[in-house]
């Protein structure tokens, strides 16, 4: 055998023991095959800041938080305007306004009620039969006959001579 020949044979002797280290999983390679890592749960960190005192730097302690974390319910805080660390009550600018709504009383399950007594309202008056059958959405022709029509309120304020911002125009296919 000549040398040329005998480079090949290791050659191919080399590209089979590699081919048997591929992987044994066929579906790592299919994008679509399952869930992938959440893109939307990697939040970098803050950027590393020099205290200006080691003393200032708190003990560090095993699965603790660290300065550069971030924490979102309070930059979420800030970016509406509220003050991060506040006890979470009723602001003391805003008391009168919570009083006067809560004056006739708070039911504590309204949104659970509310949702069972909009199921209801749609099953009597429009069936659900449609959106169980073909998966067609009837919320908005259940409620048709309900629906404010802002052109119609425009005039009527404004024929009272109260001074009222424009509405968007009408789109085609309005009533």
């Amino acid at each position: 055998m000549t040398a040329a020949g005998g480079n090949s044979v290791i050659a191919l002797l080399a590209v089979l023991a590699l081919s048997a280290c591929a992987p044994g999983n066929p579906q790592l390679m299919n994008l679509r095959s399952g869930e992938g890592p959440d893109e939307f749960g990697i939040v970098p960190p803050k950027e590393l800041v020099m205290p200006e005192s080691l003393a200032d730097l708190p003990e560090p302690t095993p699965g603790g938080s660290n300065r550069t974390d971030r924490n979102a319910e309070e930059e979420a805080i800030v970016a509406l305007g509220g003050k991060p660390g506040s006890t979470g009550g009723i602001p003391a600018g805003d008391s009168a306004l919570f009083a006067q709504a809560g004056r006739f009383g708070v039911e504590s399950g309204i949104r659970s009620t509310l949702a069972a007594e909009d199921l209801q309202w749609r099953r009597d008056n429009n069936g659900r039969v449609l959106e169980r059958l073909f998966d067609v959405n009837v919320y908005y022709r259940a409620y048709r006959d309900q629906r404010l029509d802002q052109q119609s309120e425009l005039e009527r304020w404004r024929a009272l001579g109260i001074r009222t911002p424009s509405a968007p125009p009408r789109q085609p296919g309005e009533e």
